[in-house]
């Protein structure tokens, strides 16, 4: 049984008239009645009573008549959705970042996606890299943002900002009107520190601290990463922090903190996109990809 005769099939049906039915579907009668002549030998029954001057469904043919209907519907609605998806006029789109990119990069992405293509549902998930990692690979995100670089089999990555760490300190600290520091001027200073687990940055700090020699003093442990500007704000302690989210810091009473640039090592991480290199990318997150690009591209431009 074929798509196309049940096409027939149907339009025979309805017009209850072979050439009727041929005119409306543009081919040939003799085609139509060939189609509906081998769609009944499949089924071992007639599904018409053909007369001398008219036409009509027998037993079979009424029994037949609404699947196939059925059949075409459910088609032609499937047809439907898949060009609309492929025009980004409807479909689910199933992002990702770890939260500083989360906070200070996609909100206007997110938002620019929103307006060019409203019919396309938002799904959103913040965590850190290896959590997003693991999202990707049981294929529950269409893409992330991630620290890079990502080394897994399954997935595939492209670059998308490569930006400085910089030491976050309150307004108003002996560094803040100073040129690059070292950390190891920094042995002695109390650290706020990024919650364990989620940040990358965490890691990055306790290394880069240790590589210059020492163990940083961690007056406070565990934070958020707007709790941690924060805390710097109010003068609990420095910070290693994206210079991503302290350009982006939001404004309020609250002094926001200062970022110095940190010399020997300079200190540096590397954002991606990363996706299934098995699955299909599709047009919604090429899109959604391309307006990340074009908000960090538009953030150095106003740096």
């Amino acid at each position: 049984m074929e798509l196309h005769q049940l096409a027939y099939f149907e339009a025979v049906g309805r017009h209850l008239h072979f050439t009727r039915a041929a005119q409306e579907l543009n081919v040939a009668q003799p085609s139509v009645s060939q189609q509906i002549r081998k769609l009944e030998a499949e089924l071992g029954t007639p599904l018409f009573h053909r007369m001398k001057r008219r036409v009509e469904l027998t037993e079979a043919g009424r029994l037949l008549l609404p699947r196939a209907r059925a059949v075409l519907r459910e088609i032609a609605e499937g047809r439907m959705e898949v060009q609309e998806l492929q025009a980004l006029q409807r479909g689910t789109l199933r992002v990702g970042a770890t939260p500083s990119v989360g906070a200070h990069v996609f909100p206007d992405a997110l938002a620019a996606f929103r307006r060019r293509y409203p019919g396309i549902a938002l799904v959103f998930r913040e965590g850190g890299s290896p959590s997003l990692v693991q999202r990707l690979v049981e294929g529950e995100l269409d893409l992330a943002v991630v620290i890079g670089p990502i080394r897994h089999p399954a997935l595939e990555t492209t670059p998308l900002l490569e930006e400085r760490l910089l030491l976050a300190v309150p307004p108003g600290h002996p560094l803040a009107g100073g040129g690059e520091v070292r950390l190891e001027a920094l042995r002695d200073t109390p650290f706020v520190m990024l919650r364990e687990g989620v940040y990358d940055l965490r890691d990055r700090t306790l290394a880069a601290c240790r590589q210059a020699g020492f163990e940083p003093h961690v007056a406070l442990d565990g934070g958020e990463m707007d709790s941690v500007l924060r805390f710097v704000a109010a003068g609990l302690g420095v910070a290693i922090l994206p210079q991503t989210v302290l350009d982006g810091r939001p404004q309020g009473a609250q002094p926001a903190p200062l970022g110095i640039p940190l010399a020997d090592p300079r200190l540096r991480r590397s954002l991606v996109i990363a996706r299934r290199r098995d699955r299909t990318f599709s047009g919604a997150a090429r899109a959604f990809a391309g307006l990340l690009r074009q908000e960090v591209e538009a953030g150095r431009a106003g740096d």
